[in-house]
């Protein structure tokens, strides 16, 4: 091994793993570029209509949890107090 070599000189392993870095990261953003071109974006009011469908549903289901967890709550506590634990 040369002393280039073994102190990061040219054609040293260390330059090449980092000069492969650079080009597969240039190259990983190269393919995103390329990709995010070909995605089909929703519309301002199709996120708008989705978001309240999904701010409907975490209401309904947090009700509707809230209420069978009281409900458990209400039956755990007649048990309790039926068998006198």
């Amino acid at each position: 091994m040369s002393s280039d070599e073994s102190q990061g000189g040219p054609g040293s392993e260390l330059t090449k793993k980092v000069t492969g870095t650079v080009a597969n990261t240039r190259e990983f953003l190269h393919d995103v570029r390329v990709e995010m071109k070909q995605v089909t974006w929703p519309s301002r009011e199709d996120v708008v209509s989705t978001t309240w469908v999904v701010i409907a549903t975490v209401a309904f289901f947090g009700a509707f949890l809230a209420v069978v967890d009281k409900l458990v709550q209400l039956g755990v506590a007649y048990v309790f107090k039926r068998f006198g634990v």
